[in-house]
Formats: C-alpha cells, structure tokens, sequence
C-alpha cells in the first residue's frame, strides 16, 4: 500500500490518461485508411487464349487456354460485344478492334472490360473494371500480343479490391 499521496495521486492520473488514450485509440482507428486493405490482392497476369471462334463480328468469343490466376480458369470466354473494326474504313487501318469485353467464368462469375488492338490485330490493350462473383473488385491492364491470328497472350497486371456496395 502506498502511503505517500503524491505517489496515489499520479499513478490515479497515469491510469486515467491511459484508459482516455486507450478508448480514444478505439474510436479513431477504425476511421483510418488501412493502406493495404485485408481483402485487397494484386499481382501479374499472364493468360492465354485461343481465338479460333472468333468471326470479328459482334459476340465472337476467344476461349482462356491457361491463366496464372485461379479465378480465371482454363475453358473461361471472352466475349467481344462488338464486330471488329472495318479495314476498308480509314481507321481501320490504324485500329483492327475496339470492344467491350466480358470475361466470362461462369453463371454468376464474370468481368467487365475494354480491349483495343492496332490495325493488324496482333498487338493491343485490355481493361478491365469490375465484376461480380469470384471476380468482384477484379481490375487488370493487360497488354495483348499474337504472332499467328489466333493465339494471343495477355500479360499485365491485377487486383483484386474490396467490393464496393
């Protein structure tokens, strides 16, 4: 037992000021940012595919052949929801496709996105902003490349983010 009221007085205090920090701490620090969110994966992508059931028109698809992320399973599709673009029209030239793009995983599981290539379709660019089921908060930017016509490479990068509500 202490018996000198200094020594009471500032341990009563210390303790106080403590437990002031201690539910202060509590109530701030879930107002925070986390800087790299719990559920929040990322890394690089490497996928190929086989267009071979491409027609270039609008619902042509290209099938995944094999993918570094399991999300993205081999048999998935990538559906292009619009035709390729004409080569007698003076863009057609410089731009062989600009499409939406829906990597399709199954019922349910799914992306959105973009994919452009220049005007010999062999080389070019995909987006993708988001989806649902085991591809929600999926973002990537893949650069597209092909030497035959039919089978392409995809290498970029991913993220998986948070799903936002």
């Amino acid at each position: 037992m202490l018996c000198n009221p200094v020594s009471k007085r500032s341990i009563i205090s210390i303790s106080l000021g403590m437990l002031v920090l201690t539910a202060l701490a509590a109530m701030i620090l879930p107002l925070i940012p986390r800087a790299a969110q719990a559920d929040e994966r990322n890394g690089e992508l490497h996928v190929t595919k086989s267009c071979i059931n491409y027609t270039f028109a609008a619902g042509s698809y290209c099938t995944i052949m094999s993918s570094n992320l399991p999300e993205i399973a081999a048999g998935s599709t990538v559906f292009y929801t619009q035709a390729a673009v004409d080569p007698t029209t003076p863009e057609g030239g410089n731009i062989g496709l600009d499409s939406g793009t829906v990597l399709y995983i199954g019922t349910g599981d799914w992306a959105v996105g973009r994919c452009t290539l220049d005007g010999t379709g062999n080389s070019g660019l995909c987006t993708f902003s988001d989806g649902v089921g085991r591809l929600t908060g999926f973002h990537a930017r893949v650069v597209v490349s092909s030497t035959d016509d039919i089978n392409y490479d995809w290498n970029g990068t991913y993220s998986f983010g948070p799903a936002h509500h």
